[in-house]
């Protein structure tokens, strides 16, 4: 099976994806701000990492100067921020710096460094970012800047996958809405649940294990004339 590399792998989706990796043969290294890596499969690596910190995104880059180099990249770290109209300008941009340090600065240069990898020794890889309902419909404004950067990851993904792929790297993004996940669940205490499922066309939000079943078919290689496209799981709340 293949060699990933993921991203937020310790809780949320990321945990659903490392989960559903490993339990079908593949070698993971796990990211995350955390030190305690509680899998103990022989195929999980950690490396705590704080993508909000360029000087320790740095650090990822050895990931594929080895001999064996991860084949898939899996982008799945982000982080959801206020940033209200209404703050002064100097917090307003610390909040936007941040957001798109994390969510798409790292993205990108962790797609880079990938691709050079791959076209320097042949191999056919594959990316996987994992984006937001947001990027494509906005969002509130006081996550603008949470929308700004998973609609940036979107354009990303498609300029990777219309520029590599005569190289035979292809490029996903998947765009959930509501995750039943442990930020979902913040939401819901401050704006209660039904804000999260009233504009779902089905009668909850959607488990991190159905990105988690895209991404391992992603990862396979099965779908690489799919290349470029984004995949919604937003359990009919926006559709495309």
């Amino acid at each position: 099976m293949y060699y990933t590399l993921l991203t937020g792998s310790s809780r949320g989706i990321g945990k659903s994806i490392c989960d559903l990796l490993l339990n079908n043969g593949y070698e993971v290294i796990g990211t995350s701000t955390t030190t305690n890596n509680e899998y103990t499969s022989s195929n999980y690596t950690h490396i705590a990492c704080d993508l909000s910190k360029p000087e320790e995104v740095e650090k990822l880059k050895e990931v594929f100067d080895q001999e064996q180099i991860p084949e898939v990249l899996i982008n799945n770290a982000g982080i959801f921020m206020e940033a209200q109209f209404e703050d002064s300008d100097k917090e307003w941009m610390e909040k936007w710096e941040k957001t798109q340090q994390v969510n798409l600065k790292s993205t990108a240069l962790l797609s880079k460094w990938a691709i050079n990898a791959w076209k320097e020794r042949g191999i056919e890889g594959r990316i996987i970012n994992i984006a937001s309902r947001a990027g494509v419909r906005g969002d509130t404004g006081e996550y603008a800047a949470y929308a700004a950067s998973k609609a940036g990851m979107i354009a990303f993904t498609k300029s990777i996958a219309r520029s590599l792929g005569k190289f035979g790297i292809t490029a996903y993004s998947i765009a959930p809405g509501f995750v039943d996940t442990d930020m979902a669940r913040d939401s819901i205490e401050v704006y209660g649940a039904d804000y999260l499922t009233k504009d779902l066309a089905l009668d909850s939000i959607a488990p991190p294990e159905q990105i988690a079943e895209l991404v391992l078919l992603l990862a396979s290689g099965k779908l690489t004339h799919a290349t470029g496209q984004t995949f919604h799981i937003n359990s009919g709340s926006y559709l495309v």
